[in-house]
């Protein structure tokens, strides 16, 4: 290929000054995703670098929906990951951005809510966040809500600041009180938490409060004799001294697996019981992680008085 190719998305306007030939624009290898754009079909770059072409297309265009929580780092579940049509909106008094692959959209945007990040105009996380209200359900909502107001404090192995805060998401929402999908956004709102790493973790939890469990604290860190941290549970009762642990695809790795067993143990010598949760604990009307949980619960010499008092 090429060695001037661009990385990412670029568009045809620009290549004379890339130094690209019209052949070398049509050969083998250098994909036409919609009119007047190429991208290398092995292109190493970002997801900001592969759509980068279609937000140069109209300065007025901005990236929204699920294209800009992709590029933000949002989560999103499985189904919408499968979908790579890419969200553009102009504004309101303009027309619809019409290609192929994109979702078009005519929005209106205060001020803050369009950002610059990696190259490319989208929406503020807090409004993506809203926009995402109007495609996703309640649970799936608070899964992306946790991710964009996650933070670990420095005692964390790899300490995270938030993209967003829970009173910025809020105020987002009352910025916008007649747009569709507000009413799950505000329910949403009640039921986002600052700790989840992962849409699985917050699932999991929902799933344990939704079913009448006592909800799970977020954040928590277990110490050994000397203070020092040692173990950081995705989720945990620290009154019953229990810590949950999501165990995903990739714990099946062997290096992975001594790892988990080694922190099992950890956790133990401390004095906590772990549970651990795979996915298929997640899955259906009654997911099996909440009769896991009961179970030790139940077991638990605080759990008789929690039932007493709290349920």
């Amino acid at each position: 290929m090429p060695p001037q190719l661009p990385h990412g998305s670029f568009l045809v306007a620009d290549a004379e000054a890339l130094g690209l030939t019209r052949r070398q624009l049509s050969r083998e290898g250098i994909f036409t995703p919609s009119r007047g754009i190429r991208l290398p079909l092995g292109s190493t770059g970002s997801v900001a670098e592969n759509i980068r072409a279609y937000s140069r297309l109209d300065p007025s265009s901005v990236l929204t929906h699920s294209t800009s929580a992709r590029i933000c780092g949002i989560c999103l579940p499985a189904w919408l990951e499968q979908d790579w049509g890419i969200h553009i909106a102009r504004p309101a008094d303009g027309c619809k951005p019409r290609r192929r692959n994109v979702v078009g959209h005519q929005l209106s945007f205060k001020s803050g809510e369009v950002i610059s990040f990696d190259g490319v105009r989208l929406t503020s996380p807090a409004r993506t966040w809203l926009d995402l209200a109007t495609m996703l359900n309640l649970n799936d909502l608070v899964a992306a809500g946790d991710s964009v107001v996650v933070s670990h404090g420095d005692d964390f192995p790899m300490p995270r600041k938030p993209l967003a805060t829970v009173a910025d998401l809020r105020y987002m929402v009352g910025q916008h009180p007649g747009m569709r999908g507000v009413k799950t956004a505000r329910l949403a709102l009640d039921l986002i938490r600052v700790g989840a790493d992962s849409a699985p973790e917050s699932l999991m939890r929902l799933a344990l409060v939704q079913s009448g469990l006592p909800e799970p604290t977020l954040n928590v860190v277990l110490r050994n004799g000397l203070g020092h941290p040692v173990v950081w549970p995705d989720a945990a009762y620290p009154d019953y001294r229990i810590a949950l642990q999501y165990d995903g695809a990739h714990h099946s790795d062997p290096d992975q697996h001594r790892r988990d067993i080694k922190r099992q143990s950890l956790t133990e010598s401390l004095g906590w019981r772990e549970i651990r949760v795979q996915k298929g604990d997640l899955e259906g009307e009654l997911p099996f992680v909440v009769e896991k949980v009961r179970a030790v619960l139940s077991g638990s010499s605080a759990w008789t008085g929690w039932e007493r008092t709290g349920s």
